[in-house]
């Protein structure tokens, strides 16, 4: 049968407690100051953001307001709303999302119609993350079942089952192919994880869902990324640090992972936004070792 992978990445300054827009105004400042501080000693080779523990803990206990951080008019504003609806439209079959957060990628993906989702499991490190998707699940499943209905009532042949739609709570960098076993879906997901896991920790995170997706599968990717403007890319080189401490190392090269992970290549990658974030549709090799 069909699967699908997807992952989830986490905007920038999110490891700080998330309350209000003071506390992005804060960490702007901060970040302020490590540039004029750290001009001379520029670098894109920061190795990690926050540990899994770190992040498991943080999500924890900001899961319930993290919606009004991550979407909403900023997100739409950013582009990151079209890039991801039109992303997620690709994903077809049995679908596991890594750092699936708060669900907020359910309402982006197809679930009647053709090439529609059978099925769904949500990854992530926070228990609390996935308890809010939870609730946001259910109700998607109430539209989903409404619309089939609709269907019907149209005269419209269909025999699909509402998708089956599970929750499990794991570290992306090192528990899929022991969780799932290799070759075990057709298109993987990741929106905004890799920044949160370090550059070590997204090439591990890369080669477990190398590990997972199915020969000839799809892997689809939105992600923080350096900017392709020469000044930006270099603001973001020399304030990597301070950003990373604070959750997000936003100038990673993802491309360049990409292209450096046995077993895949990269098929499309589009930026946005000046690229600050970048999407990325990858296939695993037919005649991958893994």
């Amino acid at each position: 049968s069909n699967r699908v992978v997807v992952t989830r990445c986490t905007p920038l300054f999110h490891h700080r407690s998330p309350g209000s827009h003071d506390n992005r105004r804060s960490a702007l400042r901060r970040i302020a100051i490590a540039s004029a501080s750290s001009l001379v000693t520029a670098t894109s080779t920061i190795a990690n953001a926050i540990t899994p523990q770190q992040a498991s803990t943080s999500y924890d206990k900001y899961a319930p307001n993290y919606n009004a951080l991550d979407g909403g008019s900023i997100a739409t504003s950013l582009g990151i709303d079209d890039a991801r609806k039109q992303l997620l439209s690709q994903a077809y079959g049995n679908v596991l999302e890594i750092g699936a957060g708060t669900g907020l990628n359910l309402d982006s993906y197809r679930f009647v119609g053709d090439n529609a989702i059978t099925s769904l499991t949500l990854v992530d490190i926070s228990e609390g993350m996935l308890s809010v998707a939870k609730a946001h699940a259910e109700e998607i499943q109430q539209q989903i079942y409404r619309q089939r209905q609709l269907l019907l009532s149209n005269n419209s042949s269909t025999n699909q089952l509402l998708p089956s739609i599970k929750f499990v709570k794991a570290d992306a960098t090192s528990e899929l192919i022991s969780l799932f076993g290799e070759n075990a879906f057709d298109t993987v997901v990741d929106t905004f994880s890799l920044c949160v896991m370090g550059n070590e920790g997204a090439r591990k995170c890369l080669r477990e869902m190398t590990g997972v997706v199915k020969k000839g599968g799809t892997i689809l990717l939105i992600e923080n990324t350096r900017s392709s403007n020469p000044i930006l890319g270099y603001y973001q080189d020399v304030t990597a640090s301070t950003a990373a401490d604070m959750g997000c190392l936003y100038n990673q090269n993802v491309g360049e992972m990409i292209q450096q992970t046995n077993g895949l290549h990269l098929v499309k990658e589009v930026e946005f936004a000046a690229g600050f974030f970048r999407s990325f549709v990858v296939k695993k090799d037919d005649d991958a070792m893994v």
